[in-house]
């Protein structure tokens, strides 16, 4: 069973990342493919990630689930909040009892380095030329923290360089950074992070509360 990472954040919210390495057969005994998918690949990651969700809480009613307008999966009686991301071989979820999540995992790729004007706001630029890491590494890592950020929102409609802010940078190979949701409100946001060799994982709960309002 090639589970990657698991942690039980508490008693009602629970995380995993699953390393893809079984047929579609595998995830099929206990997933239900509801829509086409074409790309045997990216039907394999969608599989695992509806496959996760079950292995985290196994009643969680995986076959309910329903589209947003957004694009966003949820649940209509809200049961559980969760949130899936994949990417190449790896496949994450987040479920949470109570609490809006997001989770978001990333490979490094020295690609992100063309975009970082479209995702950060001048004053993250600002403190990335006063660190020596790795600027694939940072760059990768704080795109995965507004993907989370962006994921656990649920609604669409955001610019990543001015509505989702990152106050600090990571400084180890894992951590926490605050951050903030700004709209008509700002909501302070804790971002845990983990980095696997060429991977990222960041995940949020919504910790924080409401302190300002714009």
């Amino acid at each position: 069973m090639p589970l990657f990472y698991q942690q039980d954040i508490n008693e009602q919210t629970r995380l995993a990342v699953w390393k893809i390495a079984e047929p579609e057969s595998f995830f099929l005994e206990r997933v239900e493919l509801k829509k086409e998918i074409t790309h045997p690949h990216k039907r394999l990651q969608h599989l695992a990630g509806r496959y996760l969700l079950l292995y985290l809480f196994p009643d969680f009613p995986a076959a309910t689930i329903a589209i947003a307008d957004t694009r966003k999966p949820f649940l209509p009686n809200e049961a559980y909040h969760f949130s899936i991301s994949h990417c190449g071989d790896y496949a994450a979820a987040i479920v949470s009892k109570t609490e809006r999540v997001g989770v978001d995992i990333e490979l490094l790729t020295p690609r992100v380095e063309k975009i970082k004007h479209k995702f950060l706001h001048p004053d993250e630029l600002k403190m990335l030329v006063q660190t020596n890491a790795d600027p694939v590494t940072i760059l990768t890592l704080l795109w995965s923290a507004k993907e989370a950020m962006f994921k656990w929102w649920g609604n669409g409609d955001v610019d990543f360089s001015d509505v989702l802010r990152i106050h600090e940078l990571p400084a180890q190979l894992e951590g926490i950074m605050n951050a903030s949701f700004i709209k008509k409100e700002i909501y302070p946001l804790l971002l845990h992070y983990r980095l696997f060799g060429n991977l990222t994982l960041v995940w949020t709960d919504g910790s924080g509360e409401i302190r300002n309002k714009k």
